[in-house]
């Protein structure tokens, strides 16, 4: 896996997210702007028996291996610039994402602060990997759905079945209260064909 901002992302219609948004006024297009992709298909080798095989005892007998556990959410240096304040990882979810067999961890981080509601990004951490390709220790950032530069936070987050969903909130204009925010989307991502897909629900409010 690579991250999301290596050339197999795709961004979702309307805009362009990144740091080069306007900081005056949030509009309904950073609403379907989240940057997604992983860069590499993950594959998998399946071993097939000859349906005539027959266990032995000592087979049988062999119990199954250990589940994978998921990456810890917290010991990922995630790509915020916070200054000398700490990343908070406000919310995270687990599950195999790709279909390899190994789950993956979603986490919903921002900057600390100690009033008010700081926006949010949500990363994709994915196992460490060593030269050899073995499972290393310290977990990594594969993909970006989310960036803090969007202005948005994230009210909910699940994965279930290999779909990552969300509920994003912000504010339309600066006039709005940083209580409260006004505009509301829900989206979801999925693995497909060696990337994440977006899929935003309908604006409420919209025919």
């Amino acid at each position: 896996m690579q991250p999301s901002a290596g050339p197999a992302s795709t961004p979702a219609p309307d805009a362009a997210p990144g740091p080069g948004l306007p900081h005056t006024r949030t509009r309904w297009v950073h609403w379907i702007t989240t940057a997604l992709a992983l860069g590499a298909v993950v594959t998998g080798a399946i071993a097939f028996q000859p349906s005539d095989a027959k266990a032995t005892p000592e087979a049988a007998a062999t119990p199954p291996p250990s589940p994978v556990p998921a990456p810890d959410a917290r010991a990922v240096a995630y790509p915020l610039e916070c200054g000398p304040a700490p990343v908070d990882v406000v919310r995270h979810a687990s599950g195999d994402l790709d279909g390899d067999g190994r789950p993956e961890t979603v986490a919903v981080v921002r900057c600390h602060a100690e009033a008010g509601t700081p926006p949010s990004g949500i990363y994709v951490v994915a196992a460490a990997r060593n030269s050899a390709g073995k499972q290393g220790s310290k977990p990594r950032v594969v993909s970006t759905f989310l960036k803090p530069t969007e202005k948005m936070s994230v009210q909910r987050l699940a994965v279930a079945d290999g779909t990552v969903s969300a509920t994003l909130v912000g504010y339309s204009s600066l006039d709005v209260p940083r209580c409260c925010p006004d505009l509301q989307r829900d989206v979801n991502w999925r693995w497909r064909n060696g990337k994440f897909e977006l899929k935003a629900a309908p604006v409420p409010g919209s025919v």
